[in-house]
């Protein structure tokens, strides 16, 4: 099982890896006042989180070769479809950080000289930060229990050679093990979402 679960964390670290920069730039897609960028944005975000991951990982995995001729392997396609997925809801946590920020901060950058985007990286974005941690934490923990989905396409990962493991021996033991896995892994990332919220606490 251990390779099982070495896939499971490749899973889970690769997709915050590429969805965490790509739901910023989604966000900032989201926001623009120009609708040919903003609609399509929007229409991304739709289809992301209104269908399952499940289904997601189906077209990802089967979907693309007979439309675009491209054939992932199943790893590469379950992180492309974490990455898709988690991205547009990065995207919107994002979106409701940045809003939450008066205008004023942007104004008060102004007057110390600041440009727009030096206002927004020095000034904006650790209020923000401090502000999406909460809603950030539920989502990686939501990950680690969404990577046991990528069985839904015989990825070798820690779910999929629990049931084989479980139906060859006859036995619950796999599934235990799995549990504290998953356990273990969403109580590091409780604690890390705990240490960082004490870190921006001062921005109260």
């Amino acid at each position: 099982m251990g390779e099982a679960s070495l896939s499971t964390l490749l899973i889970f670290f690769l997709t915050l890896l590429f969805s965490l920069p790509l739901g910023l730039l989604v966000a900032f897609g989201r926001r623009s006042r120009y609708k040919i960028i903003s609609l399509p944005v929007r229409f991304y975000i739709l289809i992301m989180r209104g269908t399952p991951l499940m289904l997601q990982l189906f077209f990802v995995f089967y979907g693309l070769n007979p439309l675009f001729g491209i054939q992932p392997q199943r790893m590469q396609a379950a992180i492309i479809a974490f990455v898709l997925n988690y991205a547009a809801y990065f995207a919107e946590i994002y979106r409701g950080g940045i809003e939450s920020i008066p205008e004023g901060q942007y104004e008060a950058g102004k007057v110390l000289g600041f440009t727009r985007a030096q206002t927004f990286f020095h000034i904006v974005l650790p209020q923000v930060v401090k502000r999406i941690l909460p809603p950030m934490g539920n989502e990686f923990i939501t990950l680690v229990k969404d990577t046991s989905l990528a069985q839904v396409i015989a990825v070798q990962e820690l779910m999929h050679v629990t049931e084989k493991f479980a139906s060859s021996s006859v036995s619950t033991v796999p599934f235990f093990v799995a549990a504290v896995f998953y356990l273990v892994m969403n109580g590091v990332v409780t604690r890390c979402f705990t240490v960082a919220e004490k870190k921006f606490s001062y921005y109260r």
